[in-house]
């Protein structure tokens, strides 16, 4: 079926939530999904033990109305075998089933989305460990080229050794360092008239 109208297609809002079709509500406005709900609502009430104690407690007084009440007030037949009772339960089964059934596959579809969550998730998680870990490495490399501080005492113990020795050297050869000579006034760099 072939669209009327081309201004309808909007390409920039994502296919679920273009105009008239909006997920999880049909055209009437109800949500499709509270059918599901509700059955799995029924479905949870089914397996709880109250629900198996209540239909115990109404087998128990169906039975026992039509098999201790005055025959006119009885509507199910011992003789027979409590048939409405057996049609009664029948129904009930007939319609639990399905109910669990649907409740299991909404379940199902709940636990795949959950799988795949938790896939994706792991999958960031071991990026994530992979990139620290590389970084580590990293660092531990570059820490291990960087200079120490006892490296660096070290070298600077053996730069004061080495000057102390030529310190020691100029002294024995009758050297004067520079710093220790008194500043003769040069003949250079008298200021001299300008013209």
């Amino acid at each position: 079926m072939a669209r009327n109208n081309r201004a309808d297609l909007r390409l920039d809002a994502p296919k679920g939530l273009r105009a008239g079709n909006i997920v999880g509500i049909n055209r009437s406005g109800h949500s499709r999904d509270r059918f599901g709900r509700f059955t799995e609502a029924i479905a949870r009430g089914m397996g709880t033990p109250w629900f198996l104690l209540g239909l115990t407690m109404f087998a128990v007084a169906w039975i026992s109305w039509n098999t201790l009440a005055p025959v006119a007030w009885r509507f199910d037949s011992v003789a027979l075998g409590f048939i409405a009772l057996t049609l009664v339960l029948s129904m009930q089964a007939s319609y639990a089933a399905p109910m669990i059934l649907l409740a299991q596959n909404r379940q199902d579809d709940r636990d795949r989305v959950q799988f795949e969550q938790d896939r994706q998730r792991a999958e960031r998680t071991l990026a994530d460990t992979e990139y620290l870990a590389r970084e580590v490495v990293a660092l531990r490399i570059a820490i291990k080229d960087m200079a120490s501080k006892d490296f660096i005492r070290a070298e600077l113990r053996a730069l004061l050794e080495h000057l102390d020795e030529r310190s020691d050297e100029r002294s024995r050869a009758g050297e004067r360092s520079p710093v220790d000579e008194p500043s003769a006034p040069n003949s250079t760099t008298e200021s001299r008239p300008t013209a």
